[in-house]
């Protein structure tokens, strides 16, 4: 982590707390969300332009997660895998199906594809929410500043 992001930490924290409504109201869990942070990581772009810098999220990663999302999506209470009700599939021949590459690997690409876009809209009105949170606290020249000075090391 560069000095800039250790400089934000606590803004993240009181921006994780006042994203949480958004978060509520979203189609991810605290858990999926937790998640897509995870694989999220934040950059200043321009960083040396005071009128055109922004913070923006470096989502490339989120395609890796979306796998676990699905887990955790699945997940009872006490984090055990809840049992089907819909009769077929999930059983060990589609596991081995799937194995050998002619299951339907469970998945729908259409709703994967869904998801990441929604992961990726959530990741960017949260950048934008930190950005704000920044500007309000007179922080944002101070953490600009440090990101320009890391990206001439």
């Amino acid at each position: 982590m560069s000095d800039w992001q250790d400089m934000i930490v606590g803004d993240r924290m009181t921006v994780d707390d006042e994203f949480s409504t958004q978060v509520d109201n979203s189609p991810f869990s605290r858990q999926e969300w937790g998640l897509i942070m995870t694989a999220t990581s934040f950059e200043i772009e321009n960083p040396d332009d005071g009128e055109a810098a922004e913070l923006v999220a470096d989502t490339s990663d989120l395609p890796s997660v979306l796998p676990e999302l699905e887990k955790v999506a699945n997940m009872g209470p006490m984090g055990q895998p809840q049992e089907s009700d819909a009769g077929g599939g999930g059983g060990i021949v589609d596991s081995l199906l799937d194995a050998l590459g002619i299951g339907d690997g469970g998945s729908d690409d259409g709703v994967e594809e869904e998801k990441l876009e929604a992961a990726e809209s959530m990741v960017a009105a949260y950048a934008d929410e930190l950005q704000a949170h920044l500007e309000s606290d007179g922080r944002w020249e101070e953490v600009r500043a440090a990101a320009a000075e890391a990206d001439r090391e």
